[in-house]
């Protein structure tokens, strides 16, 4: 399965295409950051962002898409600016018939790296090593995205816990989605 993580943002919004195959393996297809100047008005920063999803859709034709779901903060401009990229995401992916799935940043970081409270240092790490990168993907939006791409790929347990393909991270990841089920 091909999936598309995004990290949305208004300023930086990352990019991430990953293959999923048998045992849990993934596949860096693509990464990216699209960006829109934070001196425009808004229409015409959702519209670059926009552009740049529309090209990774088209050239990579996911079959999914993870977003990160909205959180609350303090910073209310921040969060009304991941809002309506988050939007912008569902509409293109609801257009192409494609489904989307949210994650919260626990969710996403329990299924990477085994732990809700990683860090950013931690998360990027680990996404490096899960695709066989030579470095993190830089900025922390790119990680970020990838991240949320191998987060709906190991969703539902590709791979069984004794698996040797799977890590630790990946094992404690089934079996919490395995004691939320229970738990209804």
């Amino acid at each position: 399965m091909r999936v598309l993580g995004v990290d949305p943002g208004l300023t930086r919004c990352g990019l991430g295409v990953v293959d999923a195959q048998a045992a849990r393996r993934i596949t860096l297809v693509d990464v990216s950051v699209a960006r829109s100047r934070p001196d425009d008005d808004v229409p015409a920063r959702l519209a670059a962002i926009a552009d740049a999803l529309e090209e990774v859709l088209d050239e990579h034709r996911p079959e999914a898409v993870a977003l990160e779901r909205v959180f609350a903060q303090h910073n209310v401009s921040t969060v009304m600016g991941t809002a309506q990229i988050s939007g912008v995401v569902m509409l293109a992916a609801q257009r192409r018939g494609l489904p989307v799935a949210l994650y919260t940043p626990s969710e996403v970081k329990a299924a990477v790296t085994g732990s809700g409270t990683a860090g950013k240092q931690q998360v990027g790490a680990m996404v490096a090593r899960l695709l066989g990168l030579a470095e993190m993907p830089k900025p922390a939006d790119a990680a970020d995205a990838l991240a949320i791409a191998i987060a709906h790929a190991w969703r539902g347990g590709a791979a069984p816990t004794s698996s040797r393909a799977s890590t630790d991270a990946q094992r404690r990841w089934v079996e919490a989605e395995r004691a939320a089920r229970r738990r209804g």
